[in-house]
């Protein structure tokens, strides 16, 4: 420490070496992987075990045409039900129309507002949660009752504050609808729906308003919890083919999009961010671990006196030897630490004005420790065993 004092700059140079490494292996990896788990929990929210059947493929890619798709039929009310009557593997089956309109109340207009027209089943397939109130009643969804669900966001732009909203009415499409429930507020969300800012009405009732061929309708079907998503998907596609009349040489004019396969795929893309993230730290750290090495030879050649006295006086190899990696290790921790708080100050940064949370787990800085022991142990494994090695005569008259 007495060593570190004295030398400012060299160990300020040193320091920041390993700091730098350090925040750019932990910074990147800690963001990435929070990325990840935000966005796999919205992925969760679109359901456990779903199938989305559309016309669109929602992997994309060059090999799919829009063209190709967009000639395709859309997904028809009527075929809910024949899918449950002749599925063995699906537990629910429920159909979603989506578009955007605007909204009023009294003077109070909110524009381009996510409209969802759902059936009784959509609930059982995706939770909602309630600020206040409740879910729209089979009776109400059958008749097509003038009803519907609003966004917390939403509630409070209309009526100021969320709590209020229950019971009043909004206009869309010169329809009354009354508000029987105000979902709970979900947060920002970059994967699914959009709770915050929209509402859901019964579809037997928004389609008396919203072109439906136009609004992007899809098929959701939830298997039985000992059913894999493979295997729905392998009857799925049987029976779609047998609804749409298909023949054996035809091929499919519709695509089932799963969830679980959607997972995967975001996972890995972000192991292979993982991965180059990783390699520009390790980049980082090398260059840190030079730092190391030189400060710990000019170590060694400035300390050859002592090294020659605690020789002579009885010291063995591995001490002196130990005694040098434990500094370099030491340095390293030590600019860890820096790195480590530097990476706190950006995810404070990135949770607070930006508003996306970042987690540092337990692991990461587990990793950070280890990854400043190996990097100090290497740095200083040669400078120390030329201490180590040293004649305590000739080190003595240096």
């Amino acid at each position: 420490m007495q060593e570190l004092k004295v030398n400012k700059l060299r160990t300020a140079l040193s320091l920041t070496g390993v700091a730098f490494g350090i925040f750019c292996i932990i910074g990147v990896l800690a963001t990435v992987t929070s990325l990840e788990t935000n966005i796999q929990n919205e992925i969760k929210s679109l359901g456990s075990n779903t199938i989305y059947i559309d016309k669109w493929d929602y992997s994309g890619g060059p090999d799919k045409p829009m063209w190709k798709f967009r000639a395709r039929p859309v997904m028809r009310y009527e075929d809910v039900e024949l899918i449950k009557q002749r599925s063995q593997l699906a537990d629910n089956v429920t159909y979603l129309v989506r578009a955007g309109d605007n909204i009023t109340y009294g003077d109070n207009i909110i524009q381009n507002v996510s409209v969802y027209g759902i059936i009784e089943q959509e609930a059982a397939i995706q939770p909602i949660n309630f600020e206040v109130g409740r879910y729209i009643s089979d009776a109400e969804f059958n008749s097509g009752s003038p009803v519907g669900l609003i966004g917390y966001d939403n509630a409070e732009k209309l009526y100021g504050e969320a709590d209020r909203a229950l019971g009043k009415q909004f206009e869309i499409k010169g329809k009354q609808v009354t508000i029987v429930g105000v979902i709970k507020k979900e947060g920002k969300n970059f994967i699914g729906w959009d709770y915050d800012n929209c509402i859901m009405i019964p579809y037997k009732f928004c389609s008396q308003f919203i072109d439906v061929k136009n609004s992007n309708p899809v098929i959701i079907a939830k298997g039985k919890e000992t059913v894999t998503p493979a295997a729905l998907m392998d009857e799925l596609e049987g029976i779609m083919r047998q609804v749409r009349r298909l023949s054996p040489t035809q091929e499919d004019n519709f695509t089932l999009n799963s969830v679980e396969a959607f997972s995967k795929a975001i996972t890995g893309l972000f192991e292979t961010v993982d991965l180059v993230g990783a390699l520009i730290g390790v980049i980082s750290l090398i260059v840190g671990m030079f730092g190391i090495a030189n400060i710990m030879f000019v170590t060694v050649k400035e300390r050859t006196a002592v090294i020659g006295l605690k020789k002579a006086i009885g010291a063995k190899q591995r001490s002196i030897l130990f005694e040098f990696l434990l500094e370099a290790a030491m340095l390293c921790l030590m600019g860890g630490a820096f790195g480590l708080l530097f990476v706190y100050v950006l995810a404070l940064v990135l949770s607070g004005p930006v508003g996306f949370p970042v987690y540092v787990s337990l692991p990461l800085l587990i990793i950070t420790v280890v990854i400043c022991i190996v990097v100090g142990v290497l740095a200083g494994i040669f400078p120390a065993s030329k201490a180590a090695k040293m004649d305590p005569v000739v080190a003595i008259r240096s």
